[in-house]
């Protein structure tokens, strides 16, 4: 437990984003189809769940397959119970209190270890998003990359928060603030970010030195298995963290309702994200404080196409925010708001460029869409595609895509008004609503008509426009003349108003905070 003498944030080189590997390099395309190779030799392996340092399997069973050939089984998982779950709590927080002693420095080293690690098996987790989570090649290098960069902003931030703050100066006294950790938390992580999202909420919990117990996605838990061998590998105590597979409604309840759980951090859908709320609002008998809740729920986001706009830029940047990873991001655009006057001609174009995109199976680097996650996903969307082909003008979509996976056609459907379904409700898929404005204030008019907040975009060349939806765009994230997915770590702290969830800026320079709690010392000096 002793300190690194030289980790400081003045001996650190300071933070910038991890580079992404150039697939266009025939070294790396090898290099990326040799990952594929091994880990495909490793699909069909068992997992254990992680509790109190020790692994342990369960009578029942669960397969994670591969959306793009669902008869391919990726990991077969444990499902855990109730009781198990309250043990993993409870053997998290018999460790917490010598984890939270251990030195920030050290903590921090150990993350940046964690980093190295990720940085050097980096391919191979590339290789695992792809086929478990259906992302193509790029979108599974920007996963990856993002987990890198969390651990290593996560590293230096706790560094910041480490050291105590020096307070107004009394008569007297010294005085000081400082930030100590919450407890044991519950990590929830989703599927459609299974490595960044995962990494980015347990670290920040471990660097504080809080003790967690993970709880991913049923169906992308074998990347979370990995990522706990990196963490096992760079140094973090076998206590320190537990590892639990299974139903959300089952042990992700048992988990939220514990009385020792001190707070819960939660990416997933509204539904699911005002469930955890609400029972974590409930006192249970043995719990001495308020549990917290750090969420991100979804989306429903839009991007102002103005008449002003660089229109080949605008098509570009609405088609890869609706489409990429098949528009399973909460930061995907699911609403384009289009100026009457070039209306026609967005359209025209945006379908053209639609047409082109290639669809199948994720782990083929010439296809730009994979596969939507699950059958229950495709059902849902294309349910969403019938209800949208009656609310508007189906433009382009909804044919069926050869082979096994769980494929669809991107899909746009236009003059879409505002209070239909398809307008206001979260799809999660590659389903883009296009409704015209009347000029630049009926635009933003429509795009803060939602429920959400999360991300938003706007495409204009006139300064005062930029001006006018600064002040008035409601969302956590707001771009102008790029992309609304994409946040990176340092530059684009991400997180949403409304039923966006808690704004909690992940990324940026107060995500810690969620899981600190600050205490004033005063001594009275002599």
């Amino acid at each position: 437990m002793g300190t690194p003498a030289t980790l400081s944030l003045e001996t650190l080189p300071a933070f910038t984003n991890e580079p992404y590997t150039d697939f266009s390099a025939p070294e790396n395309r090898r290099a990326m189809q040799e990952a594929l190779g091994r880990v495909r030799q490793q699909f069909g392996r068992e997992y254990e769940l992680w509790i109190g340092g020790a692994r342990l399997k369960t009578e029942e069973k669960f397969e994670s397959r591969n959306p793009s050939r669902p008869s391919e089984v990726v990991g077969i998982h444990q499902k855990a119970t109730p009781t198990l779950a309250g043990m993993a709590v409870e053997s998290a927080l018999s460790f917490f209190p010598e984890w939270s002693r251990f030195p920030v420095e050290v903590r921090a080293e150990m993350l940046l270890r964690a980093a190295s690690i990720l940085r050097r098996r980096k391919l191979e987790f590339d290789a695992w998003v792809v086929y478990e989570a259906g992302k193509t090649w790029p979108e599974a290098e920007a996963d990856v990359s993002e987990a890198i960069d969390f651990c290593e902003y996560y590293a230096r931030e706790a560094l910041r928060y480490g050291a105590p703050r020096p307070m107004l100066a009394t008569p007297g006294e010294k005085n000081e603030l400082v930030y100590i950790p919450l407890g044991v938390g519950v990590i929830i992580s989703p599927w459609n970010f299974p490595l960044a999202i995962l990494t980015g909420m347990t670290t920040a919990a471990l660097v504080t030195g809080n003790t967690v117990v993970i709880k991913p996605s049923s169906d992308t838990p074998t990347i979370a298995a990995k990522f706990c061998e990196v963490l096992l590998e760079a140094g973090f105590p076998e206590r320190s963290f537990a590892f639990v597979t299974g139903s959300g409604s089952v042990v992700g309840d048992a988990l939220v309702l514990h009385p020792k759980t001190r707070f819960i951090c939660f990416t997933g859908s509204k539904e699911v994200g005002l469930r955890i709320n609400e029972l974590a609002a409930k006192l249970q008998p043995g719990q001495i404080w308020i549990k917290r809740v750090i969420a991100e729920m979804g989306g429903k986001d839009a991007i102002i196409v103005d008449a002003e706009a660089d229109l080949e830029r605008a098509v570009e940047g609405v088609l890869v925010s609706a489409f990429g990873y098949q528009g399973q991001k909460c930061s995907a655009c699911s609403r384009a708001i289009v100026d009457r006057s070039i209306y026609d001609e967005f359209l025209e174009r945006l379908k053209a460029r639609t047409e082109t995109l290639t669809v199948g199976p994720a782990d083929d680097p010439a296809n730009f869409m994979g596969p939507v996650i699950n059958e229950n996903a495709r059902r849902s969307i294309l349910g969403y595609i019938d209800i949208g082909s009656k609310e508007g003008r189906l433009v382009t979509g909804c044919g069926s895509v050869p082979g096994e996976g769980y494929f669809l056609k991107p899909v746009i459907i236009a003059d879409v008004e505002p209070k239909a379904r398809i307008f206001q409700e979260e799809i999660f898929g590659p389903v883009l609503a296009v409704t015209p404005a009347r000029d630049f204030d009926h635009a933003l008019e429509l795009a803060n008509d939602s429920e959400y907040g999360l991300t938003g975009a706007v495409f204009t060349r006139n300064p005062e426009k930029i001006r006018k939806a600064r002040e008035r765009f409601f969302v956590g994230n707001l771009y102008f003349n790029r992309k609304c997915t994409g946040a990176m770590v340092g530059a684009h702290p991400f997180g949403g108003f409304n039923m966006s969830g808690t704004d909690s800026k992940a990324g940026g320079p107060d995500y810690l905070l969620q899981f600190l709690q600050a205490k004033a010392i005063c001594e009275r000096m002599a």
